[in-house]
Formats: structure tokens, C-alpha cells, sequence
């Protein structure tokens, strides 16, 4: 994990304890959105937050009228101000991902991506999908993908846990059981 994303993390938990509190996950999530697409569109406004030759007063003068004309909640403004005055507020985009992630967490929330060799029907993935949730204990959100090498089989990735059930898995297993006698 890179430093950056550990900061972030660090962020997004710290705001994540103040919203579990105060109800506000899903205000905030959304509030914390709007911002990074409001300064992810507008290049000047990047540009002011990230350049250390413009004086941090100038910095929080802007982010007070910005506060002013979009009317955030509390914890949102506050949140941002803190990101501002720590030097961090060019890494909005990372904390708000990471945000996500740690609400979802707690909301015993997880995310997959499921690779076949061809497209599955809505029975398969329906059925893929609660046997996750039963092996994972937790409600399972997947990507469906197709990888024509795979020849049949599932391969399913939750977080850094893989479940291969794939034809060529299981051929290359038979293979290096028969090289081994």
C-alpha cells in the first residue's frame, strides 16, 4: 500500500467514526462526490489547491467561498477544511474512494469481479453470487467478466481471495500431479 493510500485510508476511517455517529454516511458520501467532480472538472481550481507557491490563507479563502456557495453539511465542510489545512486536499478523489470503501466495509459490504469463459445467465450469476455471500459471510456486489482461455469455469476475486474453478486450473493442477510421479 502506498503512502498515499495509507493517508487516505486514515482520512476516510477518521470521517467514517464521525458520520457512523452522526447518521450521515450517505449525505456525506454524496456531498464528498460532488466535490472531487467539482474540482476534478474545474483545472484552475486543482491547479490553486495543489501549487505550494499560493499562500494557504489564499487557499482557505477560497475554500470558504466555495463552502459558502455550495452549502455542504457540517461534517463535510469541516472535513474539508481539515484536508486543506493538513496539506492533503489534492488528495480528495483518493480519501473519498477509500471513504466508500470503509462505509461499505462496516456495512458488511464487498465488492468481485467474476471471470468466464462465457457469458453467464441470470440463474448463474443470481447463483454465484449467494454462494459468495454464504462462503464470504457478507452481501457481495460482483463485475462479470468473460476470458475465452478459460475454456470453462469460474474465476471469482474478492479482495485479494480468489476462488478458481476453472477448467484450466484444474487441467494445469492434473498436469503438475502427473509431472510429479
Amino acid at each position: 500500500m502506498s503512502s498515499v493510500e495509507t493517508v487516505a485510508r486514515r482520512y476516510a476511517t477518521a470521517l467514517a467514526d464521525v458520520v457512523e455517529k452522526t447518521g450521515e454516511a450517505d449525505s456525506v458520501r454524496s456531498e464528498i462526490k460532488t466535490w472531487e467532480a467539482m474540482i476534478a472538472s474545474n483545472a484552475d481550481l486543482a491547479n490553486a489547491f495543489g501549487n505550494p507557491a499560493i499562500a494557504h490563507l489564499k487557499k482557505e479563502a477560497v475554500l470558504e467561498k466555495l463552502i459558502e456557495r455550495a452549502k455542504p453539511s457540517r461534517t463535510t465542510s469541516n472535513f474539508l477544511r481539515v484536508l486543506l489545512k493538513n496539506g492533503r486536499f489534492n488528495e480528495l478523489g483518493e480519501v473519498g474512494t477509500k471513504f466508500d470503501s470503509v462505509i461499505e466495509e462496516r456495512r458488511g459490504i464487498v465488492h468481485g469481479t467474476v471471470t468466464s469463459a462465457h457469458d453467464l445467465s441470470d440463474a448463474e450469476k443470481t447463483e454465484l453470487k449467494a454462494a459468495l455471500e454464504r462462503v464470504t459471510g457478507k452481501t457481495v456486489n460482483l463485475a462479470f467478466g468473460i476470458d475465452k482461455d478459460l475454456i470453462g469455469g469460474v474465476v471469482a476475486r474478492i479482495g485479494s481471495t480468489v476462488y478458481d474453478s476453472s477448467v484450466k486450473t484444474q487441467l494445469e493442477t492434473l498436469r503438475e500431479r502427473l509431472l510429479e510421479k
